[in-house]
Order: C-alpha cells, then structure tokens, then sequence
C-alpha cells in the first residue's frame, strides 16, 4: 500500500481506505462529490451573493416587503451554512445587544427588517441596491473552507455608492455546495 497523508485526507476517503470491501462483495460506489473549493467557485458565489442583495431590493420596489423576504429567505437558504450550524454574521450595520446574527432568523431580519425581536434593524437589503462590486485583497483556500477579505461596493439606486470592508469563509457542505459560514463586514475606519 503507497502512503497515504491521512491528516490531509477527507474523512470518506479514509474511512473508505480502512473499510474497503473486497471486489467481489463490493457494492456499486456512490458518485464522490469534490469538496476542494476552486478560487472560480469562490468567485462566483461572491458575484451571486451580489446578484441576490439587488434581487432582493428590486423585489421589495416591484412587489413589496413580502416578496423581498421570500427573496432573501431563499438566498439564506442557498448561500448559507446556517443548515450546517451557526453561521458567524457581523453584518455592517448592527449594534449591542445584536451585534451578531448566529441564526437564520437574524441574518433575515438584518436583511429585510419587520421582526419584532429585531427592532433596530430597518432592512439593509431593501435600500434600493442596483450594483455589487467585489474587489478582494486575499483569497486563501484550504481544501473545503476558503476565506476572502477585501471590499464590497453598493450602488444604490441613485448612484451614490457605499464601500464596506468584509470577510467572508466558506465551506463545502455535503451535497459540494459552496456555504457562507462567515460574513463579517464594517465601515472602513475614518480618522474624522
């Protein structure tokens, strides 16, 4: 048997090594799913999460608060990790006691406002965003998690734009879908 770096090894892949059933009994082998995250998939899952703030602010205008959370709720349901456990969210504009939105609920309600637990949030994504632009200063990625920092810019339907610093990490979850598991974004810092 060759040697094998099993700390580097996805844990399927190991447990199939050391309960591989001889060839004669074995079963037909289910599809193996890639869990190594690419810098285009990373890519594109920044460009739908911009796609998705404009969706949501344009259903808001065209159908009003209730498409815009069935909008949102189904972006929450595809791009994050909130199914895989809590999803680390600093979102821009919050403030203590709910800094942080470690549930779907929160991050929904950061989104689109009208939670009554949630009442200091007003609804970021329904501010009338019409543009998303990514510039990373960093991508690093590490097997089936990759982190990205650098700046987001929100057009919004005025043209006045908005730049925020923000974080993002991502993980594979079982199906090899790309899932935000951390969202932190702030103001740059101004000295005035």
């Amino acid at each position: 048997m060759p040697f094998v770096n099993r700390l580097s090894m996805p844990a399927a892949a190991l447990l199939a090594l050391c309960f591989a059933v001889p060839a004669a009994t074995a079963r037909p082998a289910a599809p193996v799913v890639n869990t190594n995250i690419t810098e285009a998939e990373v890519l594109a899952a920044q460009q739908a999460w911009g796609d998705a703030l404009v969706s949501i602010s344009r259903d808001n205008e065209a159908g009003g608060l209730e498409r815009a959370r069935a909008t949102a709720s189904a972006v929450l349901d595809g791009a994050y990790g909130y199914n895989m456990g809590p999803v680390l969210f600093k979102p821009t504009l919050t403030q203590a006691p709910q800094t942080f939105r470690t549930t779907r609920d929160g991050a929904l309600a950061y989104f689109v406002g009208g939670d009554k637990a949630y009442p200091s949030d007003t609804g970021f994504a329904l501010k009338g965003w019409r543009k998303v632009e990514v510039k990373n200063e960093g991508v690093h990625i590490h097997g089936d998690v990759a982190m990205t920092m650098g700046n987001v810019t929100l057009t919004d339907k005025d043209g006045k734009r908005t730049t925020v610093d923000k974080t993002w990490a991502y993980k594979k979850d079982d199906a090899g879908k790309l899932r935000i598991v951390l969202h932190h974004s702030s103001l740059p810092y101004s000295a005035k």
